[in-house]
């Protein structure tokens, strides 16, 4: 993936920022300043979180692993730009008509996060209500 311009760097970052700030349940052990510094120093992490915003996700802080900050897709319907796809390439190929232009996997791959598993699914649940069909998360 490309590397950001720095005005949509800027604009990604104060977007981010009013999220955080507004859902501050979900990372209440959380410093902004400490997530900033986390996300400017991984380009490609931003670039990941800028994919998700531009589909139409709202990717905020939903707890840390490991010393690394975890971002998930906390939009309440599933994003404009995520819908309408086969879960896999095993399903978009075994349809017959009204085939979708990508899948889950490879739009997830594409842009550099990876998709929830059950266990993360029920914990994200477990915060908040969420449409998770096409929900992801990333390490920053």
């Amino acid at each position: 993936m490309e590397a950001l311009a720095v005005d949509q760097q800027e604009a990604l970052l104060r977007t981010l920022k009013a999220r955080f700030e507004k859902h501050m349940n979900r990372h209440a052990d959380a410093a902004w300043d400490s997530v900033a510094q986390r996300i400017a120093a991984n380009p490609e992490k931003l670039r990941s979180l800028h994919e998700m915003e531009r589909t139409g996700g709202e990717p905020d802080v939903i707890g840390r692993e490991n010393d690394a900050y975890l971002f998930c897709d906390c939009a309440e319907e599933s994003p404009k730009g995520r819908r309408s796809l086969c879960y896999d390439r095993a399903a978009l190929e075994s349809r017959k008509e009204f085939k979708p232009e990508n899948t889950v996997v490879d739009m997830a791959a594409g842009m550099g996060i990876e998709l929830l598993d059950e266990e993360r699914y029920r914990a994200l649940q477990r915060m908040e209500a969420f449409d998770l069909k096409t929900s992801s998360w990333i390490k920053t």
